[in-house]
């Protein structure tokens, strides 16, 4: 396997980008991020342990960290959280059980009538997945997000959480001001106070919107004035899913590392050696 090595000039500046971000979030008398006790960190921790996650999913945590993740978007077992394009179900197998007992996790899937078929398959699976196990999944909302302006993702003013995850490169993708809507949407979703979680593949500052729409990668600049413009407030910065080893100038883009890894054979070691991408993790406050 070819091994990259870490440029060290390339972490350097990942730790300065980051810092400078959390003192700007954190100007005196602004919103503090949470901070959650052992307790709450316990129940985030058992729930990414717990029995029913796949096998493939769990491989993934490596890039993915969802204990540290959800631990800095603060959720707790007994918040009302919005789970943005779940897909197959990835974070969801670690919220529902999180969950279960105490909170409500909604479900914002893919829109079951989309004239794009695999939206259609995947919102199917989805529900499948759902159904075999009510054990686990009894609880879960599922509601339906698409671009439409005037339909909401959940009752307005009532989540605590709105968590989306590698998303927002689709949304630029769409064109046509989809990504300002869905951002209107998670903010109309919000309780004052609430919060929105953004993971997103990370572009070079100065990437065309051009290139993220062709990479996947977005720059951090274009999420916060998205979020901004819907009325959000930058709160914190985590440095959780950075991934340096990624230069984000691949190919095929994105796609071109695990667990796409579009070139197939070619040059894979290589691809597998970075692993998954560079990611931001970013949390922003609806203010009250």
């Amino acid at each position: 396997m070819t091994i990259i090595e870490e440029d060290p000039m390339r972490k350097l500046a990942y730790a300065l980008l980051l810092c400078a971000a959390t003192v700007q979030a954190q100007e005196p008398g602004a919103p503090t991020p949470p901070q959650l006790d052992e307790a709450q960190v316990q129940a985030i921790r058992s729930a990414v342990g717990n029995s029913g996650r796949t096998i493939t999913n769990v491989t993934r945590d490596a890039y993915r960290n969802p204990e540290q993740t959800l631990t800095f978007f603060g959720v707790t077992p007994e918040q009302t959280v919005v789970e943005v394009w779940p897909g197959g179900g990835w974070y969801t197998e670690v919220l529902a059980p999180l969950l279960r007992d105490k909170g409500t996790l909604i479900a914002a899937h893919f829109d079951p009538d989309s004239k794009v078929a695999f939206y259609r398959r995947s919102r199917a699976g989805f529900e499948e997945k759902l159904a075999e196990h009510p054990e686990r999944y009894d609880q879960v909302q599922l509601t339906t997000l698409n671009y439409d302006a005037d339909m909401p993702l959940a009752e307005p003013g009532t989540a605590d959480r709105v968590l989306t995850f590698r998303n927002v490169h689709n949304w630029l993708a769409a064109g046509d001001g989809k990504a300002e809507v869905m951002f209107d949407k998670f903010f109309a979703a919000l309780k004052p106070g609430g919060m929105l979680g953004v993971v997103e593949h990370r572009a070079k500052a100065g990437t065309s919107l051009e290139q993220m729409i062709d990479s996947g990668y977005v720059t951090e600049q274009k999420v916060r004035e998205l979020a901004s413009q819907a009325g959000f407030e930058l709160l914190s910065v985590s440095p959780a899913n950075q991934n340096p080893r990624d230069t984000t100038d691949h190919p095929e883009g994105v796609w071109t590392l695990p667990p796409t890894l579009r070139l197939g054979d070619e040059q894979r070691a290589h691809y597998l050696a970075i692993g998954e991408s560079d990611r931001m993790t970013l949390l922003f406050i609806k203010p009250e």
